[in-house]
């Protein structure tokens, strides 16, 4: 690219990312910043001053960079890490609590509109009660819920395989979907052979 015009300026291999667009948005942006506690630990501070001031600068081209309009800037985190005290200072802090029934059911009707209703019915009393489960290292989620029921419908599961289970005594059809680690596999596998010995 030597003899190529655009090599005498820097500004031509610089890539603009997100904060840098909501920044020069014409209009109200609004900017995701998702699962926050998954990035590097010292990410959350670096983002102190640009939040504060609206501002950050380009060292390679020595301009800053302000908002046009001031961003509305939604973070989501697991809780999977502590975030910085300083960070937490600035941010309006709004708990979502686990999905019940009623939401999960409008979630899955968006995802499988023509589901059969009893299938559904079913897989959510067995993913309940895994999430109930004591001792679990990983509860399952929303998406794991979703993954399980796409692999039932593929596997073309027959109905009486989840109406006819007994909880106590076996591991759900398809578990490695709802259980992600050999922890909480091993744990449902001990539970299951405690109940058969109990009751056989």
């Amino acid at each position: 690219q030597l003899g190529d015009e655009r090599v005498h300026d820097i500004r031509n291999y610089i890539k603009r990312g997100k904060l840098w667009e909501a920044f020069t948005s014409e209009k109200l942006p609004v900017l995701l910043i998702d699962e926050i506690d998954k990035a590097d630990i010292e990410f959350p501070n670096d983002l102190l001053q640009e939040l504060d001031r609206m501002e950050f600068f380009v060292y390679e081209t020595h301009e800053t960079i302000k908002a046009i309009e001031r961003p509305i800037v939604v973070i989501t985190s697991n809780n999977e890490k502590e975030l910085p005290d300083a960070f937490l200072r600035r941010c309006f802090f709004h708990y979502i609590k686990f999905p019940d029934r009623e939401t999960m059911q409008a979630i899955i009707d968006v995802h499988f509109p023509d589901i059969q209703k009893i299938l559904v019915s079913k897989a959510m009393d067995i993913f309940y009660e895994i999430r109930e489960v004591p001792g679990l290292k990983k509860k399952p989620s929303t998406s794991e819920l979703l993954d399980w029921l796409k692999l039932l419908l593929h596997e073309d599961m027959p109905l009486d395989v989840l109406q006819n289970r007994d909880p106590t005594k076996a591991i759900p059809p398809l578990h490695g979907a709802l259980l992600k680690n050999e922890q909480d596999v091993m744990l449902f596998e001990r539970l299951a052979f405690m109940a058969r010995r109990q009751g056989g």
